[in-house]
């Protein structure tokens, strides 16, 4: 994996702020569809959510690559 540079990791932040606010919402969105009964709609959601914290987790990672000691 490259470095990330400066104006990338400026980029890579802000999508990652993006993503996280977007969880958050998906979250309260889907607490209230619970004991609903659009199945339909909450597992859209869920399935958003995953992506979303996939992407997240990318994003981190190039953020913060492993390092190898």
């Amino acid at each position: 994996m490259t470095e990330v540079t400066a104006p990338d990791e400026v980029a890579l932040r802000a999508k990652l702020a993006e993503l996280t606010q977007e969880h958050r919402d998906l979250d309260t969105a889907i607490h209230a569809l619970i004991g609903t009964h659009d199945m339909l709609q909450l597992t859209r959601l869920k399935k958003r959510k995953l992506q979303l914290k996939d992407q997240i987790a990318k994003i981190q990672n190039q953020l913060l690559p492993d390092i190898i000691a």
